[in-house]
């Protein structure tokens, strides 16, 4: 996996030699926010050799170098999956490949669903913790060493001094910005009234299928780890209605302005 991870370094390095500070991965419905980098240069998913491309609607699946503002920033827009069927390794594949081109630091966004029932849709949650026992961990196997050690601690996987700065900003812009505990499911289906049930009895504030497995890697490498979830929609059971993914990426739009200038004004 460090084989390939270098390879994929140099086939970038071979479009661009931007060397960016911040990592952004942009959720589903959030892809929008690429419009505020001012783009040195674009590379897709498609065109580094062993990469996994990204499936899901709202994901365009492509990396973006350049600033916001004055910050050199990399911007994965469009994730990868667990539930597209890949290995757990090459779903943070790309997380590690940031910090391997020079990202120190890490935002990760997502759509999720509120299981807080002081939650309504179109908050926006700073993740504080999270829970990602669902799904396998993204160190399983052998570790690799260049990254980092065997047994990461993650008793402070988000960042406090970011977490900080985004309760600062969101008052500033008078930004209702909620806190809690992101779980991670495995996907692709919507969880059932009765898993909603368990991870709220397990202290979970919101549920999706994404971002713990990516900050569990970033911590490896010694990332900063900063993580907001737009609550696009309540979890199952909670409300008497079905879910679907064009709900989410709706709810996701009506809110990307608040969220745009937040993370922009964090960054």
């Amino acid at each position: 996996m460090y084989q390939k991870l270098k390879n994929c370094v140099n086939i970038i390095r071979k479009k661009t030699d931007f060397k960016p500070k911040t990592a952004i991965v942009l959720g589903s419905g959030l892809g929008g926010y690429a419009h505020k980098l001012r783009v040195e240069a674009e590379v897709s998913y498609r065109e580094i050799e062993g990469f996994p491309v990204s499936t899901v609607a709202g994901h365009e699946g492509k990396f973006l170098f350049g600033y916001i503002k004055d910050r050199p920033v990399v911007m994965m827009q469009g994730r990868v999956h667990y539930y597209e069927g890949y290995d757990m390794i090459d779903v943070v594949l790309p997380i590690r490949l940031m910090g391997m081109l020079g990202a120190d630091t890490i935002f990760l966004t997502n759509a999720a669903g509120g299981i807080n029932r002081d939650f309504t849709p179109g908050d926006l949650m700073l993740i504080t913790d999270h829970i990602p026992s669902f799904v396998p961990s993204p160190l399983r196997g052998a570790n690799i060493d260049e990254l980092g050690t065997r047994f990461p601690d993650m008793s402070r996987v988000y960042d406090e001094e970011l977490c900080e700065k985004v309760r600062v900003e969101a008052k500033k812009q008078d930004i209702l910005l909620r806190e809690g505990v992101y779980v991670q499911a495995q996907g692709p289906n919507y969880e059932t009234p009765a898993e909603i049930r368990m991870f709220g009895t397990l202290g979970a504030d919101a549920v999706g299928m994404s971002t713990a497995c990516e900050a569990i890697a970033a911590r490896h490498m010694g990332m900063r780890v900063c993580g907001i979830s737009c609550i696009t929609n309540m979890a199952s059971g909670i409300l008497d209605q079905p879910l679907d993914h064009q709900e989410v990426q709706r709810v996701a739009d009506t809110v990307k302005e608040k969220f745009e200038n937040l993370v922009t004004e964090i960054i």
